[in-house]
């Protein structure tokens, strides 16, 4: 599979294309074929992104703003915008729904947003440290990015649904609300008014489409209601608390 971002150092190792790009879309592969191969294997359940759905021109130009599972990234505006883990997840999740197609695989992929919640390992995800860095006013400026995001507890409760749930099939959206961090940050200054909080909006753009995700089909196989924006992130700045990373 060829990808050719012009700001590709393809010399380089730490490159996206080395470090992210080929290792989501080949360890994806290699996981799928190898599950195909063991008769024991009655279903599989891959966590994929919202980032392979919500990445579109027409969604840019707000001629469409309610995703849902029949949208799909588009990699050419992932290229145009370097949004690399976009455009791996995106390529990933096609490449096992062909695996799939091919072998007859029952396939049932969780689409999360971004993912909050309580710290759950001694150190942070990459994902926890970019809220935790927001929280410090630590990276100088916030991302400018519109973004659904949803509770851990609530990707997991979606995971044994597709898992365990007959009826599931496709594709599964789970998102909660959907806010431009900058809302993030007016809400959670309002609680916890001690902490610096980064004021910059990033100029980066691409990423701050207005849109929302429909979960209907998700909520109709049984998940229960999301969790709200001060959920998740009440749950996930508590955490930080006890090990003291805050």
């Amino acid at each position: 599979m060829t990808v050719s971002f012009k700001s590709f150092d393809k010399k380089n190792p730490l490159a996206p294309e080395a470090t992210l790009i080929d290792p989501c879309i080949k360890g994806t592969l290699n996981v799928l074929r190898s599950c195909s191969k063991a008769s024991s294997v009655k279903r599989v359940v891959l966590t994929s992104s919202c980032s392979s759905i919500r990445y579109r021109f027409d969604v840019q130009n707000q001629q469409i703003s309610s995703l849902n599972e029949s949208h799909w990234s588009d990699p050419n505006y992932c290229k145009r915008y370097n949004l690399f883990y976009a455009y791996a997840k995106t390529m990933g999740e096609q490449e096992a729904w062909r695996v799939a197609k091919e072998s007859g695989m029952d396939l049932v992929v969780v689409n999360p947003s971004f993912v909050v919640g309580p710290l759950l390992a001694p150190q942070p995800t990459s994902t926890l440290l970019l809220i935790l860095s927001i929280v410090k006013g630590m990276k100088g400026e916030y991302p400018n990015t519109t973004v659904g995001f949803v509770h851990i507890d609530d990707v997991i409760a979606a995971h044994i649904l597709a898992m365990e749930e007959s009826k599931a099939s496709g594709r599964l959206v789970c998102s909660g609300p959907v806010a431009h961090w900058e809302q993030i940050i007016e809400m959670l200054r309002a609680k916890y008014p001690s902490y610096p909080f980064e004021n910059k909006c990033s100029s980066q753009e691409g990423d701050n489409n207005a849109h929302c995700m429909d979960t209907s089909k998700i909520q109709q196989l049984g998940l229960p209601e999301f969790k709200s924006l001060p959920q998740m992130f009440d749950d996930c700045i508590k955490s930080f608390h006890d090990p003291g990373f805050l």
